[in-house]
Order: structure tokens, then C-alpha cells, then sequence
């Protein structure tokens, strides 16, 4: 079944599904079609953009698939990506013309699956004050069937001692949304910047490493030179004070 329609106005950069890559043997490529994958293949999930009250159905909340959200005649967006299973990837979702999630009421929820639906919880990205930029999604298989998606916090250990930032909730790294390019007089890029790790295991059985690769990666100056390229927060931000 397809994918509820949505007004599409953002720019994506990811591995979108035009082209099959070679290794790449799933061939579901709607965010809501249900699929087992293993390493290498390509996995196709989405990012849903609206108020927080529009993910819940009689107060329970439902994954973006499901149409009883009626999402599609809210005012919500979607971006779509397709990642390859157990790479670490950066996808961004450029916010400097068309598109702002504070104007689609700054929440979003990553999901993927229908009949195996999964979603992840809810994520603060923008209102009209504050604007976080910099996520870590971390995609978890079991038997190469995605079972959950969650955000992975560090609790502003980056922007600590940094005034140009504000921790909201002792666990996101956010900037004055004024600042942001095409919000009043803003002159910074505020894209927001999703690193995408995966964990659990594909359909072969093979362990899937990204995530732990991240999180070891966080000891080591060399972990430095691959956020300097994630963190579209504290990289741009540090461009400019």
C-alpha cells in the first residue's frame, strides 16, 4: 500500500532510491512497506514533520503509516531517505528555503513499516524561539526486521560552556530559531543534521555495528573529524563566534 501523500518541499541529501545500488537487494522502497534486509542493502524510512498532538490517535500515538493520523490533510511534511544497512550516514534536511519544521508545528517522528510498523519517539526540532539542528537516529533490526527507532541524547555535552547555545532539557543543544537563515534577520544555516547509525542484527544474522562504531568513536580525537562534518550545530556555529 502507499504511502499517504504529503506536499513534498524539502531538500534531501541521502541515498535516495532513483537507482538500485549494487548489493542492494531489497526491493521495498516506500517507507511504509514491510521488508527484512541484510547488510549492504538499502533501507527506506521516513521523517514525519507536524504538531505533536497530529501523531496521536485517541490518545495513542501511531506510526506515520497508519491512516487513522490522516496526516496527509494536516499541515505536516515528510522527508524520505534510503540509507545502506549499517553505514554511518548524515542526512540533512536543508531548511534554508521553502521548508522550516516550526511552521509545521516542530515535532517529528521517524517510522517505517505498516503491518511491522515502527516509529520512533517524538522529537522537539523548532518553534518560533529555539531551533535544534544536530540528531543521532539509531535504527534497530532483529533478523533484519526493524524494530524500533529511537534518538540518542548526549545531554549537551557539545555546547556545554557555550553561551550562543541553550540546553533544553538537559538534552539538546538548541540556538535561538531568529538566528537561522530565512527567520527574521538570521544569517545561520539551521539544516537539521541527522546522523543515522544502525544496531541488532540483519536477516543473515550478522550483527549490525554502526552504532557502536559511533559510540566508541566518541573516545578518539578521530571522532572529532567526523563531527566537525555530523554536528551541522556546533560546526556552523562555531564558523560564525
Amino acid at each position: 500500500m502507499a504511502i499517504p501523500r504529503f506536499p513534498l518541499m524539502l531538500t534531501m541529501m541521502a541515498m535516495l532510491f532513483v537507482f538500485t545500488e549494487s548489493g542492494d537487494n531489497n526491493s521495498a522502497f516506500s517507507p511504509c512497506s514491510d521488508t527484512t534486509v541484510q547488510k549492504s542493502d538499502g533501507f527506506t524510512f521516513g521523517i514525519a514533520f507536524a504538531s505533536r498532538d497530529k501523531f496521536s490517535y485517541n490518545n495513542t500515538m501511531l506510526s506515520p503509516c497508519d491512516r487513522r493520523l490522516a496526516l496527509s490533510s494536516a499541515n505536516s511534511q515528510i522527508a524520505v531517505f534510503r540509507p545502506k544497512v549499517d553505514e554511518i550516514s548524515l542526512l540533512t534536511i536543508n531548511t534554508t528555503s521553502n521548508f522550516f519544521p516550526s511552521n509545521y508545528g516542530g515535532y517529528m517522528v521517524a517510522f517505517a513499516g505498516r503491518k511491522y510498523a515502527a516509529r520512533s519517539p517524538l522529537a522537539f526540532a523548532s518553534n518560533s524561539t529555539y531551533t535544534v539542528t544536530s540528531f543521532t537516529l539509531v535504527l534497530e533490526f532483529k533478523k533484519g526486521r526493524l524494530q524500533n527507532l529511537y534518538w540518542k541524547r548526549d545531554g549537551c555535552s557539545e555546547c556545554s560552556g557555550n553561551s550562543k547555545f541553550v540546553c533544553l532539557n538537559n538534552q539538546d543543544c538548541a540556538i535561538k530559531t531568529s538566528e537561522c537563515k530565512g527567520q527574521g534577520q538570521g544569517s545561520v544555516d539551521c539544516s537539521l543534521g541527522i546522523q543515522l547509525t544502525f544496531s541488532g542484527t540483519d536477516k543473515h544474522y550478522s550483527v549490525l555495528n554502526s552504532w557502536y562504531e559511533v559510540k566508541n568513536l566518541r573516545q578518539y580525537s578521530l571522532y572529532g573529524l567526523y563531527s566537525n562534518l555530523a554536528d551541522s550545530l556546533t560546526s556552523q556555529y562555531n564558523k560564525f563566534f
